[in-house]
């Protein structure tokens, strides 16, 4: 899953953006409103995470222009300021949630599991597809309840794949969820990451289906 971090204090920034990138989400960073209105416009994020004092834009009106174009993704604001009317403003605006700084990185990744729950499993725990089970929690795969090791562009296709059940995903919309803004996106990598994951789930009874020209579908015998 991809994460837009949006913080023009560049040493936090990293430090936040490391410790996403640890837990093992794709994360872009930037540093002012303007820049990040122009992603939020462009690209497809599981979460943003906004600065509430950015330049050139601050945070609410990124926010407010999120929410205007009808844009659901899950926002957390970070900010310096305590003030009840500044939360309040913040949730009016249509954030999900707030984490006032200083922050300890841990309580920063438990609301981002906690705010990707809700939105994007209904508020459950687990996703599956036949006896593959995607744990939100703890981002771990198994198959038939034994654990699924996989690389970290591996983990991010197979979420994507997981988190759309019957729906065809394509090459550019998985290389949106596993590459980052300056990364190189080549549907070529979406190949190879496929065929690795068809490997992994060889004889599971879970496989990945190809439409030509349309992408990948994950599926499960009798489905």
């Amino acid at each position: 899953m991809r994460i837009l971090l949006v913080e023009d204090h560049l040493q936090l920034a990293a430090s936040v953006a490391q410790a996403l990138k640890s837990a093992g989400w794709t994360v872009d960073v930037l540093h002012d409103g303007v820049a990040a209105d122009l992603a939020l416009r462009g690209e497809e994020y599981a979460l943003a995470i906004l600065d509430v004092g950015l330049p050139r834009m601050d945070g609410f009106q990124v926010l407010a222009r999120l929410r205007e174009r009808g844009q659901s993704v899950p926002v957390l604001m970070l900010t310096a300021r305590g003030e009840v009317k500044d939360r309040v403003h913040g949730l009016n605006l249509g954030a999900d949630d707030y984490l006032a700084k200083p922050f300890e990185l841990t309580e920063l990744e438990a609301r981002v599991k906690a705010l990707l729950r809700r939105t994007r499993l209904g508020g459950e725990r687990q996703q599956h597809c036949g006896n593959l089970r995607y744990d939100l929690e703890t981002r771990r795969f198994t198959l038939a309840d034994s654990l699924l090791t996989l690389t970290s562009r591996e983990q991010a296709v197979l979420e994507a794949l997981i988190a759309r059940p019957g729906r065809v995903m394509s090459k550019e919309q998985l290389a949106a969820q596993v590459f980052g803004l300056n990364e190189d996106a080549s549907s070529d990598a979406i190949e190879i990451y496929v065929h690795r994951l068809r490997k992994k789930l060889e004889g599971s009874g879970v496989k990945i289906v190809t439409f030509r020209g349309l992408g990948y579908l994950l599926e499960a015998a009798g489905d």
